[in-house]
Parts: structure tokens; C-alpha cells; sequence
């Protein structure tokens, strides 16, 4: 390290070495997981007030409205980023601190969008593979 940073080697390696750690928990941890599903879900049962919705989990689900919800909000924000990043770009004149601020606005936008629907299918994955009871879930209903 120089000057307190990484060198490429070693931002490989320590990149490398956190996916291989994250996916030993993943695949380790996950019959840890399911093994406490279904405590969690009497849990969440239990907990359940007299009015509230008794789909928690499933393509009805409150989880699974508010995900919904937010990726659309999220989808809406990056669409009116992207013009907003279109109309700084036209409107820059060739003033190339201009120029490269409307490109990073557009930049930012669809690696949000990115990052957004990685967070959704993330989010379908755990919902689909650790709660039972769904259709189509690897979950247990034991």
C-alpha cells in the first residue's frame, strides 16, 4: 500500500475473498435458516393484529406491495433523472464541465436502476427460497 491505498492486486484478491466468505454463509447458513422458518412465521403470526392482512409473504403480500411500490417509485425518479441528465447535456453549450455533469446525472440514474433491480430479484429470491408456504418456494411447510 501506498499512500493508504489498495493496489489492483489486492483489491482483487479482497473482492475475491468477500464473494467466496458471502457465499459460504449463504450456502451454510441457509439450512440454519430454514431449520427457524417456521418458528419465525408463528412468530409473525402471533403477532399479527385483528386488521391486518394475513398475507405477509406471496405475490399478495404486503412485503412483496411495498417492494413493488418502491421499484416503481425508484423507476420513476431515474426516468425523470435520465431527462433531466438529457436536457443538461443539450443546454451544456460545449462547456465541458457541463458536458461531463449532465453525463455523470445520466451515469447515476441507470446505475440506480441497475442497482434497483438487483435489490428486487435479491429480495425475490430470499422471499421465494426461505418462506413457506409460497408456490413455487424452496421453503418448507413442515
Amino acid at each position: 500500500m501506498r499512500g493508504g491505498r489498495m493496489s489492483r492486486k489486492q483489491s482483487v484478491f479482497f473482492s475475491t475473498l468477500g464473494a467466496v466468505v458471502a457465499s459460504f454463509l449463504v450456502v451454510f447458513l441457509a439450512p440454519v435458516s430454514l431449520a427457524i422458518n417456521e418458528t419465525m412465521m408463528e412468530g409473525a403470526e402471533s403477532a399479527r393484529g385483528t386488521d391486518q392482512v394475513a398475507d405477509l409473504f406471496g405475490t399478495s403480500g404486503i412485503f412483496s406491495t411495498i417492494t413493488n411500490i418502491l421499484l416503481f417509485a425508484v423507476g420513476a425518479i431515474s426516468v425523470i433523472m435520465i431527462i433531466i441528465g438529457g436536457l443538461r447535456y443539450v443546454t451544456s453549450g460545449g462547456n465541458t464541465a457541463n458536458v461531463t455533469a449532465a453525463k455523470n446525472t445520466i451515469l447515476y440514474a441507470v446505475v440506480g436502476v441497475v442497482i434497483s433491480l438487483f435489490a428486487y430479484a435479491m429480495i425475490n429470491f430470499v422471499l421465494t427460497s426461505f418462506a413457506p408456504g409460497i408456490e413455487g418456494s424452496g421453503g418448507t411447510n413442515v
